[in-house]
């Protein structure tokens, strides 16, 4: 496990390397933007993947029991959280479950709770299926991290909230929310009826502190929950388009698989069961390894800001590989902002703006990444900096 390796990604159909030109008109950006991994995947999922090339028969899948003990037995090691099995149900992908979890528990017209800033498609799963959008604004405190406001939720939810989508650990800004900060959501959504759908996918990379499952809380046990999880950001497998949901009401499951059926979504892929099976069997010791390069990361880009760029802030994360920059000290509109990091830093920064109105004046940036390659990205942005400062 070489994290400091760097493996040639450019013409490999990569996103985050190759679909530069479409997204910011140049091609020859520093890519630091999709929220994947610039890291091989752990060995046992490569021979996991070898052997069902080997086997060399593709037809219709099933997701096997056997991944369904090692989700369990993963959730249990790591979160003390008993998960039974046939509580959960599979999905190609967070987003396409959270789609479908929105149709099933709301209507046309009906409210839904997002904490912003946050997840971008959050915001267009709502556009798409004319839901209204009922912001809470999570506040930002002096160290640059945030807290939710609690206030606010309740005053939101009061308006008519169908569903709470909660983004735990949270993206973009990073926090672990706590046991306590939890409990108070559950508290206001078992007060008011809100279904919460619990994004949950970054939970494996928490940095400081632990992930607590909204659905794991006692104040929770009652409430309509899904819990959406995923291998895909836990072990850079994003393309193999494996997620699941974890149900606490087998009403409530039941619902959402009518639903998938419906929608004739439901045919599994031998890549993807083998994969995450390993992963979550035999991937243990490489995730602890990938969370301390990861740190590392995340502490060389806070002392470049600190001693080199003292008007770029950025809170530590406490979870994912991802940080949120806040330039707001260089008076830039958002717009002057992407031209400053575009044309002036060569650098691909994922816009603050898209993240919410509360995201003006931030970008986020990936870290999860060779350490050479976060350094170069750095540079740039140093170069960017001190051409502005005159320096």
């Amino acid at each position: 496990m070489n994290f400091d390796e760097i493996i040639e990604r450019r013409n490999t159909n990569s996103m985050k390397w190759d679909h530069l030109k479409a997204v910011y008109q140049d091609a020859d950006l520093w890519p630091m933007w999709v929220a994947d991994m610039d890291f091989r995947a752990p060995e046992s999922v490569l021979n996991a993947l070898d052997d069902v090339t080997r086997h060399g028969i593709f037809g219709y899948h099933h997701p096997p029991h056997s991944l369904r003990i090692a989700i369990q037995d993963w959730t249990s090691r790591r979160f003390g959280w008993d998960v039974q099995p046939e509580n959960m149900t599979f999905t190609p992908g967070v987003v396409p479950a959270i789609h479908h979890l929105i149709n099933v528990y709301s209507n046309e017209g009906d409210g839904i709770i997002i904490q912003t800033p946050v997840y971008h498609p959050f915001f267009a799963l709502l556009r798409s299926n004319q839901r209204a959008l009922l912001e809470n604004r999570l506040l930002q405190r002096e160290d640059g991290k945030y807290d939710i406001d609690f206030d606010d939720l309740e005053s939101q939810m009061k308006k008519g909230a169908k569903i709470l989508i909660l983004c735990s650990p949270h993206n973009p800004v990073g926090r672990v929310w706590s046991e306590s900060e939890l409990s108070k959501i559950a508290e206001l959504c078992a007060r008011y009826e809100v279904t919460v759908i619990s994004d949950e996918i970054h939970a494996d990379l928490v940095l400081q502190g632990n992930h607590t499952p909204f659905a794991k809380l006692e104040a929770a046990k009652d409430l309509q929950v899904a819990t959406c999880m995923a291998p895909s950001k836990t072990f850079n497998l994003a393309a193999l388009q494996l997620s699941y949901v974890i149900f606490n009401d087998k009403d409530m499951q039941k619902k959402f698989e009518q639903q998938m059926k419906q929608n004739f979504m439901g045919i599994g892929n031998p890549y993807s069961s083998a994969a995450a099976e390993a992963a979550y069997r035999h991937g243990e010791a490489w995730l602890e390894a990938l969370l301390t390069y990861i740190q590392g990361n995340v502490d060389y880009v806070q002392e470049r800001l600190q001693q080199e760029m003292p008007s770029i802030h950025a809170a530590k994360p406490e979870a994912t590989y991802l940080m949120w920059l806040d330039f707001r000290e260089l008076e830039l509109t958002q717009d002057d902002l992407q031209n400053w990091l575009r044309n002036e830093g060569r650098i691909a920064l994922n816009d603050g703006h898209t993240f919410g109105k509360a995201g003006s004046g931030f970008a986020r940036m990936n870290v999860a990444a060779p350490r050479e390659h976060v350094v170069e990205g750095m540079n740039r942005l140093k170069t960017a900096y001190d051409k502005m400062k005159n320096i």
